[in-house]
């Protein structure tokens, strides 16, 4: 009896490990099908068709930026899994470039609802891209729901601009304000040594006042006033308006408002900054009129930007001759980092690898960054340098912020080019160093011990910053000023004295630049390549866009990321704003998060507090 029960216990028992090994088995295999299936349709799909007639539909979706970057896995998490939206500008610019001469395209219809933030240059670039477009003699149609300042300088371009009949047009104007905690650290007990050369280096201001000072107020000022009259004189000129008049709706916005009874829509037709109101329905049936029907007759004939794009590179012949565009943008660091920050030894790695590649003619390098770490800096400087020496020309071309370490890797090219709305210069370079001795003497930490010399224990934040010590730091700090003004003197063909006079930290945008001898050219992405290829004499290349190595996982995970993205847009989703009080904590974790990465193995930086508005 026992014999039988072991028996059937023991056949119970095998009966589940063989299901189970099944099931294990099965679900193994189901994995393996699904991720064949995921590759299959992600990286083997057919080409996307080009419907004859059909507008191109520009509907960025987040932020528009020179590189994309993949999220961190706990970001992600952190966020549902959910990834912020990224659109990289150089490949908006090439489907717009490709639809102007398409006879397939018909029109351009621009949607603005998702569009979430974009530096001042970028939105140029794509103006004048679109501007192109329309001298194709091709419509160009705009509508959003409601339109921020960023939204509507990139609709004003088109023949027509539509507004929701609940919408608002809201132009503000620019500020830079920020916060300064000199008062809490004292409270803290905690002391910031600044080291810096130039009135204007006003980053470490933050640390060492309460306000913003008088050099700084000026130089800003200056840079938001030309800002500001680029924007507005384009709005008006887009909009057959008088700059006055773009500025008394923005001044006097309560008084617009109130004439029209309060209507924002209503306001903004008033003032002719929009051409039409009309609700989503009417605005599908009046493209349903202007382009036609597309194959189901339910919605206009159209073909998304991205799906576009890799419809036109697919047909596109393969040549032989490459210009590498490598894209610094971010915060300049020491060592090696994959995509998202400018790292010293990652860069001159791509560089070397541009320099070494036969296929490759020329190098344009991308600027879009405020700057950081000195030494990383002048290394990228030096592998351009050796580029050029090597017979390939270099161009550099600035986007949206080359500025402080950012100029100081353009000086490296044969030729810089600025956008008029970049923002660059700020030459000049600083160091920081925090003594946090007096917080812990309030604790009841006493900090002791022995050295071998005063030198040894001197930059240890625990204790005071020794006298001798502080004074090295400032003459390694002018030390570094006169290598940077020395290095820009020689790539510009100017007097030290002369770049003297318009660096010390001061910011300059790009059309002041170029007048300042600081830029050679002003103009875009486009108008940089062009010239590359000029100095490189070629007139059939193929662009390619080295990057930071990814893992498949990294680069798998980034495919997919993207595809969740078109599905979310297909959705309708809208992150929506983020709230002041959530926006101000944001700016405060992302600045704590950009101290920490500064690793600048002498604690010297170049960096600008400077962002494009």
């Amino acid at each position: 009896m026992i014999r039988k029960l072991y028996r059937f216990v023991l056949g119970v028992l095998r009966f589940i490990g063989r299901s189970i090994g099944f099931f294990a088995r099965g679900m193994i295999y189901l994995l393996v099908a699904l991720m064949f299936g995921v590759f299959v349709a992600i990286f083997m799909h057919p080409a996307p068709q080009v419907p004859q007639g059909a507008a191109l539909v520009l509907r960025p979706t987040g932020t528009i930026v020179e590189q994309a970057v993949l999220d961190e896995p706990f970001a992600l998490l952190r966020a549902g899994g959910v990834s912020a939206g990224r659109v990289v500008l150089s490949e908006q610019l090439e489907a717009i470039r490709a639809a102007a001469g398409d006879e397939r395209i018909a029109a351009l219809v621009i949607e603005t609802d998702r569009l979430q933030g974009a530096g001042l240059s970028k939105l140029s670039e794509l103006r004048e891209a679109i501007a192109a477009f329309k001298a194709s003699g091709k419509p160009v149609l705009a509508r959003g729901d409601h339109y921020d300042q960023a939204q509507y300088y990139l609709a004003t371009v088109a023949d027509e601009v539509h507004l929701a009949p609940d919408g608002f047009v809201l132009i503000r104007g620019l500020a830079r304000y920020g916060m300064y905690f000199k008062d809490a650290l004292d409270r803290l007990g905690i002391k910031v040594r600044v080291f810096r050369v130039g009135e204007y280096k006003s980053f470490a201001e933050p640390f060492t006042r309460n306000d913003m000072s008088e050099e700084d107020r000026a130089s800003s000022r200056d840079l938001l006033e030309g800002l500001w009259t680029q924007l507005r004189d384009a709005v008006a000129s887009s909009r057959k308006l008088t700059p006055d008049a773009v500025d008394a709706y923005v001044n006097g916005y309560r008084d617009v408002l109130a004439a029209a009874s309060g209507d924002a829509a209503q306001a903004a037709l008033d003032a002719r900054l929009v051409d039409r109101l009309s609700t989503r329905d009417q605005w599908r049936a009046l493209l349903m009129e202007r382009v036609g029907r597309d194959s189901a007759g339910k919605d206009f004939r159209q073909i998304e930007a991205d799906a576009y794009l890799e419809a036109v590179r697919r047909a596109r012949p393969a040549v032989s001759d490459r210009i590498a565009v490598i894209v610094a943008q971010g915060t300049i660091i020491d060592g090696e980092e994959p995509a998202g920050v400018v790292a010293g030894d990652t860069y001159a790695r791509l560089i070397r690898e541009a320099r070494e590649d036969d296929a490759v003619k020329a190098v344009l390098l991308r600027i879009d960054s405020p700057g950081g770490s000195a030494f990383a800096s002048e290394l990228i400087r030096r592998e351009l340098e050796l580029t050029r020496q090597a017979g390939k020309p270099v161009v550099a071309s600035m986007s949206s912020v080359a500025a402080s370490g950012g100029y100081w890797i353009a000086a490296g090219a044969d030729e810089i080019w600025a956008a008029p709305a970049t923002l660059t210069g700020s030459i000049g370079i600083f160091a920081l160093f925090p003594e946090i001795d007096e917080p812990l003497k309030r604790l009841g930490i006493s900090v002791d011990g022995v050295a071998t010399s005063p030198l040894a224990a001197s930059f240890d934040p625990r204790r005071p910053l020794d006298p001798a010590a502080a004074e090295a730091m400032q003459l390694g700090i002018e030390h570094g000023y006169r290598r940077f003004l020395d290095t820009v003197a020689k790539s510009r063909r100017m007097s030290v004295a002369d770049v003297d006079k318009v660096a010390r930290g001061r910011v300059w945008t790009g059309q002041a630049a170029a007048g300042l001898g600081l830029v050679d050219q002003v103009g875009g992405l486009d108008a940089a390549l062009a010239a590359t290829a000029r100095r490189a004499g070629l007139s059939d290349y193929e662009v390619v866009w080295p990057e930071a190595i990814e893992s498949i996982e990294q680069r798998l995970m980034r495919r997919l990321i993207g595809l969740a993205g078109k599905v979310e847009a297909l959705q309708g989703f809208d992150q929506g704003a983020a709230s002041p009080l959530g926006a101000t904590l944001a700016d405060m974790q992302r600045g704590a998060r950009e101290l920490t990465r500064w690793n600048d193995p002498q604690h010297r930086y170049v960096h600008c507090l400077c962002e494009s508005p």
